[in-house]
């Protein structure tokens, strides 16, 4: 496989022809990572963007007496740095290799010349851009109104919809950590762990190594409403 047939599988690119992502796949500098290497810091003064050929890496920031926080996961095809590539300020967050992955990065000056050749690339990245936004507005909005036991069920049921589902039933394989659960959601993993264990009681969640089945995710989506009023609609 050649390196521009690589970037065919990152989502920004998937509508320019092989010879136009061979000829940008020149100008990036290809590096593999072994899991857990730290890619970025924050506060790096790189302004690369990365592209994920192959892997996956985990966007988080640590508090000054450890904490984790988990901002996303971020798959093959996916991309990070765009903030700092944009408008030239400082990484905003850690990003760490989940798994043994491939990386393509090109410097910002370059990017910004591939997105006033290709239009349709800079709207595909305000897309995405858009649609952290709103992950981010939902995750502010759970933080203010919702309990510990309630952004639980949140979290569970936004990796349920992102998962195999078949008509009310949905499998996450692989569920995360109760630790990775509660970076997410700003507890600790005793309550994720409890949580979980009272729904599978309850006969809602089932556990089977890795995989987590929600029996029935309408009844999920009932114990967390989200709906904003008409008049904060967007």
């Amino acid at each position: 496989m050649t390196d521009g047939e690589a970037l065919a599988g990152i989502s920004l690119f998937r509508h320019l022809s092989p010879a136009e992502r061979e000829r940008l796949a020149q100008q990036c500098a290809w590096r593999h990572h072994p899991a857990g290497e730290q890619i970025v810091g924050p506060l790096d003064e790189g302004r690369d963007l990365y592209f994920i050929v192959e892997g996956a890496v985990r966007a988080t920031l640590l508090s000054v007496d450890g904490k984790e926080v988990t901002f996303r996961d971020i798959p093959a095809g996916g991309i990070f740095g765009e903030y700092s590539a944009i408008d030239g300020g400082t990484r905003s967050a850690m990003v760490v290799a989940l798994e043994d992955s491939l990386t393509a990065s090109l410097h910002p000056t370059l990017f910004d010349a591939v997105l006033r050749r290709h239009p349709d690339i800079a709207r595909e990245l305000m897309v995405q851009l858009i649609g952290q936004l709103r992950a981010m507005t939902e995750r502010v909005f759970e933080f203010s109104v919702l309990t510990v036991r309630n952004r639980i069920h949140a979290e569970i049921l936004r990796l349920a919809r992102a998962g195999r589902v078949e008509d009310n039933t949905a499998v996450i394989d692989p569920f995360p950590t109760h630790s990775e659960i509660a970076s997410r959601i700003s507890t600790h993993r005793e309550a994720v762990a409890r949580e979980l264990n009272a729904l599978a009681r309850d006969g809602l969640l089932e556990r089977s190594g890795h995989r987590l089945t929600v029996r029935d995710l309408a009844r999920l989506a009932g114990m967390v409403d989200l709906r904003l009023s008409p008049e904060n609609g967007r």
